[in-house]
C-alpha cells in the first residue's frame, strides 16, 4: 500500500493546498487516483457546515469564488457526480495532473505511486476572450 501526497498548484507551479491520500495500491490509474481524490475532498467538506467547497471541480448549482464554490445553503455533495464532474473536466483540458514533471495524457494511464509518491493537479482557467 502506498500514500500518495496530493498537491494542488497554480499554473505557474506555487502549491496552495496539499495532503495526503494514505493506502492506496502501488499502482492505479489515473481515473481512479482522481475519483479517490473527489471522494476524499468532499468527504471532508461534508464533515463541515460550511456553504463553501474547495474542490477540484465546480458542483453544479454553485457560484465560484477566490476561495472556492458557494452553495447556496450547506447541503451534502454526492462524491460520485462530482467524480463524473471531475473526469469530464479532465477530458476537456479543465485540470492536467503532473507524476514529478510528466503530465498524465490519458485518464487510463497506470501511476506507480510507489515510485512517485507526489501527485499535482493543476487547474487550467480558460482565456476571457480567447
Amino acid at each position: 500500500m502506498a500514500s500518495v501526497t496530493v498537491r494542488d498548484e497554480t499554473t505557474a507551479g506555487r502549491s496552495y493546498d496539499v495532503w495526503v491520500l494514505p493506502n492506496l495500491p502501488d499502482t492505479i490509474t489515473a481515473r481512479e487516483l482522481v475519483r479517490l481524490r473527489v471522494r476524499e475532498e468532499v468527504a471532508r467538506f461534508n464533515a463541515t457546515a460550511s456553504d463553501v467547497f474547495n474542490g477540484l471541480v465546480q458542483p453544479t448549482g454553485t457560484q465560484a469564488t477566490v476561495n472556492g464554490y458557494r452553495l447556496r445553503q450547506h447541503r451534502k455533495l454526492d462524491w460520485e457526480k462530482q467524480a463524473v464532474l471531475a473526469c469530464a473536466a479532465f477530458a476537456r483540458n479543465g485540470f492536467v495532473v503532473l507524476v514529478r514533471d510528466r503530465q498524465i495524457e490519458d485518464l487510463d494511464e497506470v501511476i506507480d505511486l510507489a515510485a512517485d509518491p507526489e501527485v499535482a493537479f493543476v487547474r487550467l482557467v480558460p482565456l476571457v476572450g480567447g
